[in-house]
């Protein structure tokens, strides 16, 4: 039992400051909630309303239908899941080779691959902007996908290369003794053990996907390929922004990462344990 002293102590040194930290992180979202489900009028409103003295959801069919949002909407979706499925694949395969073979400058190819993810995206845009232009692929998901996945593909690479070390070799083993090749044992041997990485990884990298900007608004000048971050920039305008249309499309941009990791908490979390273990 805790003396009283030593709860006073506990409450200024653990409560106090978590919940100023989940005030401080939840109250945005909070803020943005109220906006969504405001009238415009009472937006603007002075005083200001902590809680909405009425409710609508113009805002939402606003920014779905008359915005454009549910074009931003797929868009995003198809970048994702095709920035996903590249990802994934060449994250396994690279991953198996650097856990489960050893070759001269391992470490060193390692560390270089971890260092490309320092490298701040805006030194990138030119060079990349210039490529894709002479191929004819700007304001194509295409683009997003190869770029998106070439960012993501070191990274995951090594993550999964730790949850396949962790995979006990003997498996593949007793699985070559039976004549499955290499390929084979690694589709189906090693894939239904992967599952919690593989999961891990699609989470990470359709998140990356789906609220990266930078590099979408630079290759995209086409409105109907907009993703949803470059058609949430593009509702606030020089001299006028619709901030209930805003804060609505806001809202529908997180609902599926809330989504997606309220379904995969379990093998993500399972995942990234693997990958720290192995």
């Amino acid at each position: 039992m805790f003396t009283k002293n030593q709860k006073v102590d506990r409450i200024l040194t653990f409560y106090l400051p978590m919940a100023l930290m989940l005030m401080w992180t939840v109250f945005p979202i909070y803020w943005t909630l109220n906006t969504a489900f405001k009238p415009e009028g009472d937006i603007v409103r002075s005083p200001i309303e902590y809680f909405p003295s009425s409710f609508t959801l113009d805002n939402f069919v606003n920014a779905w239908k008359d915005v454009g949002f549910d074009t931003y909407f797929g868009n995003s979706i198809y970048v994702g899941l095709f920035t996903v499925l590249l990802t994934v694949t060449l994250s396994i395969l690279a991953g198996y080779a650097l856990g489960r073979y050893e070759f001269k400058g391992k470490r060193t190819f390692m560390l270089l691959l971890l260092m490309t993810q320092f490298i701040p995206r805006s030194m990138l845009i030119i060079p990349l902007f210039v490529i894709f232009n002479n191929l004819g692929l700007i304001s194509n998901p295409l683009s997003l996908i190869l770029i998106y996945s070439a960012v993501q593909v070191p990274f995951n690479a090594i993550l999964m290369s730790g949850f396949i070390a962790g995979i006990p070799k003997e498996l593949e083993e007793a699985a070559s003794i039976d004549g499955a090749t290499r390929l084979q044992t690694l589709v189906k041997v090693i894939l239904p053990l992967l599952i919690p990485g593989i999961v891990a990884t699609s989470v990470n990298v359709f998140v990356y996907a789906w609220n990266e900007f930078l590099l979408a608004l630079m290759l995209t000048n086409n409105q109907a390929k907009f993703t949803l971050p470059v058609g949430l920039s593009f509702m606030m305008g020089e001299f006028n922004v619709n901030y209930g249309a805003l804060a609505a499309g806001s809202i529908i941009a997180l609902i599926p990462s809330i989504i997606l990791f309220s379904i995969a908490q379990k093998h993500l979390v399972n995942g990234m344990g693997g990958a720290v273990k192995g």
